[in-house]
């Protein structure tokens, strides 16, 4: 497991896409929505930057699903999955390794975007081991939400298409690209359903409320619920998917 973790971690590192969707991309659009909106000082601007910088951070982190998709799928075409299947290596050890990976760098995108609005916009973090929770909790479910992806996805298009629908209709949906109170009504009670929504709700409770772990647990708990969900779906549907190794 050690050692899968290691060679995805490094290979992952090395690809220039990915640098692209997980830091230079957010960022742009972090400095873009705050130089159009901006301009008010005082409470409307640390509310502005509150909404915009945490509200990125969670949409692009589940673009770490098109990395996933892209790792899985070109495993099982090669026949590596199969390879793999056919040595001692357990089927968990195998997920555990794809996937740590894929968590540490979405905690490194957190931590250089949040760290980025820390410098640049002298953005308030409130408690730091409630923020560490809610940040491994949306690690926890972008990622899962990844694998399952990437073991039901047929080709690569589609993996990359769902993800765009998943990523862009939950930032849109769940309030990251403006407040939900502005929504209609429908949409406010859409959003309460999807985990962006919970991770941009519990990131805004500790940075401008000052709230603690106790005050974010409906967050925690929603995003925990909505990872172990997915990782389920991934290891379920796993022998279809080395099935299709094999072929």
């Amino acid at each position: 497991m050690n050692a899968i973790a290691k060679l995805e971690f490094k290979k992952k590192i090395q690809d220039k896409g990915l640098w692209f969707w997980t830091f230079i991309l957010p960022i742009v659009f972090i400095v873009g929505f705050i130089s159009i909106f901006g301009g008010n000082t005082g409470a409307d601007s640390e509310q502005l930057v509150v909404q915009i910088v945490p509200g990125y951070t969670v949409m692009f982190s589940f673009y770490i699903m098109i990395s996933i998709v892209i790792a899985f799928i070109k495993d099982r075409d090669s026949g590596m999955t199969a390879r793999i299947a056919s040595t001692p290596l357990p089927t968990l050890q195998y997920f555990m390794g794809k996937w740590i990976p894929f968590i540490l760098i979405v905690l490194i995108q957190i931590a250089v975007l949040f760290g980025f609005g820390v410098a640049v916009y002298d953005m308030p973090l409130g408690n730091t081991f409630a923020l560490i929770m809610i940040s491994v909790a949306l690690a926890f479910v972008s990622t899962g939400c990844g694998m399952a992806m990437a073991v039901i996805a047929k080709t690569e298009n589609m993996g990359i298409a769902l993800t765009q629908v998943i990523a862009l209709g939950g930032a849109m949906l769940g309030g990251l690209w403006m407040p939900v109170e502005f929504m209609p009504d429908i949409m406010q009670n859409i959003a309460q359903f999807l985990p962006h929504y919970w991770a941009l709700q519990g990131y805004q409770t500790v940075i401008l409320d000052g709230g603690n772990v106790l005050d974010v647990w409906a967050s925690l708990l929603v995003l925990i619920a909505y990872g172990a969900v997915c990782i389920g779906i991934a290891l379920s549907a796993y022998p279809r998917y080395l099935k299709l190794s094999k072929s």
